[in-house]
């Protein structure tokens, strides 16, 4: 086992991180920005060195000031956590001729499938099902076209080194492909480094299912069920669940079975997330892209299987084989997440940065928060809003709605707004509660609620 490992993350999933790290008897060593330097994980953490100014680009982005803070501190190990350098192959790359393990997959495999067009011709060649689309990258908006006409409208564009949900614009009619080509191409640009883009055929009305997968050195290649990420807005997750109200069990087999060949196929190690679209029918499935890191919505795994995917990232990473508990975990109850965000949700969303003057956090049986923030903890300009996740776990999906409902209401935070009311209203509908809705429902839902336009 490592004796001392650096998070190069922020926020909860560095606290995240560090608990794990604690109870596997390591030492933990928090980098941070000038903006965080307030922070929880900063706090609990054995040693921690600053990195840089508040904007993540001189800051968390900066691979020279991680490895050196790494080389300072003598770390065994470097955690990513999500977002950021979580799925930069070249930060792989460099912790791997640094002597220093990397946590996570080999920074071949995270090339390989962090190429959105690679990923889908490596599903392609498995015999995993996929949706039409280009043959690789579109260099321009007349090829845009061509191939538009070819697979028929609607389709999306997608950003080839994207994730999140950026450098993806939705394309309804020819009118507006050439616009959406530009902005998908420009927010690749501007997220990634990269503004190569791709194509597929745009499913319509489809939920968004992502396989939770666990490999080892030695062999051993499960997964722990599926999640349910359809409840989006702008391809930004607000609710999630596990498992899914839409899956059967011979679709949840076949779609493990595939998820399973695939790591198995590309040789892969450490935890990652394979991403699925399925028809409104719930009868085809379709792979969309892996995510070669842990996962925001990783909670709610853990409480349905009984596991600590993290503790279980860094034991692959020492070499150690899958944990008996996780290689024999069956799902029990059900889970769902909330996450809460510093933003208006109505006021078009607006970003809700600033002093938290109070703070209260739900508790109670099946209630879990996962958090960074306190009363008097400062929310920065500069990050994802994301500052809390509530996940509650109920014997029943009936009886985790309710306790979600519960859970929220009696969450206390002044000085912000954030997007509680709006999730403790997406509750109360019949289309949630019934287990109605897909990646449309809450930009329909927010429609109707007169919170957006058009």
């Amino acid at each position: 086992m490592f004796k001392k490992v650096l998070v190069a993350n922020r926020g909860e999933i560095a606290l995240r991180v560090i608990r794990a790290c604690k109870e596997l008897d390591v030492k933990t060593v928090a980098v941070y920005s000038e903006a965080d330097v307030d922070s929880m994980h900063v706090q609990l953490a054995d040693q921690a060195i600053c990195i840089g100014p508040g904007p993540s680009t001189e800051s968390y982005l900066k691979i020279p000031r991680i490895i050196a803070a790494a080389e300072i501190a003598n770390v065994d190990a470097i955690h990513p956590g999500y977002g950021f350098l979580s799925e930069k192959a070249e930060f792989a790359e460099i912790c791997d001729r640094c002597k220093i393990k990397f946590i996570g997959p080999s920074s071949k495999v995270i090339s390989m499938m962090g190429d959105k067009n690679t990923a889908r011709a490596t599903a392609r060649r498995l015999g995993v099902p996929i949706t039409p689309g280009s043959d690789g990258v579109i260099e321009t908006e007349d090829e845009a076209m061509e191939v538009a006409r070819a697979i028929g409208l609607p389709v999306m564009i997608k950003a080839s080194a994207g994730g999140g949900g950026r450098g993806m614009r939705p394309v309804l009619n020819e009118a507006t492909l050439r616009s959406s080509y530009q902005q998908a191409s420009m927010e690749a640009l501007k997220c990634f480094g990269d503004g190569s883009v791709y194509m597929e055929k745009l499913v319509e009305r489809p939920h968004h299912i992502e396989f939770q997968m666990v490999a080892d050195s030695h062999g051993n290649v499960i997964h722990l069920g599926e999640r349910d990420c359809s409840m989006q807005r702008r391809n930004q997750k607000i609710i999630e669940e596990c498992p899914s109200p839409k899956i059967s069990d011979a679709m949840r087999k076949e779609m493990g079975d595939a998820s399973v060949k695939l790591c198995r196929e590309i040789g892969y190690e450490n935890c990652g997330t394979i991403e699925y679209l399925v028809d409104n029918d719930g009868k085809n499935f379709y792979f969309m892209e892996m995510n070669t890191r842990i996962q925001v919505e990783h909670p709610i795994t853990e409480e349905v299987y009984g596991c600590d995917l993290i503790k279980e990232q860094i034991q692959i990473a020492a070499g150690m084989p899958l944990s008996e508990h996780i290689l024999k975990s069956q799902p029990r109850h059900h889970s769902i997440e909330c996450r809460i965000n510093a933003e208006d949700p109505f006021n078009n969303f607006q970003p809700s940065p600033g002093k938290i003057h109070h703070w209260y956090a739900p508790g109670g049986r099946g209630v879990r928060v996962d958090t960074h923030v306190y009363s008097g903890y400062t929310v920065p300009p500069y990050y994802d809003s994301m500052i809390a996740k509530l996940i509650v776990t109920a014997a029943t999906r009936d009886a985790a709605i309710k306790r979600m409902r519960r859970a929220l209401s009696e969450f206390q935070i002044e000085g912000i707004k954030t997007t509680i009311p709006l999730q403790s209203k997406i509750l109360t509908t019949s289309d949630f509660q019934q287990g109605n809705y897909d990646i449309t429902w809450v930009e329909n839902f927010l429609r109707q609620e007169g919170l957006v336009k058009g």
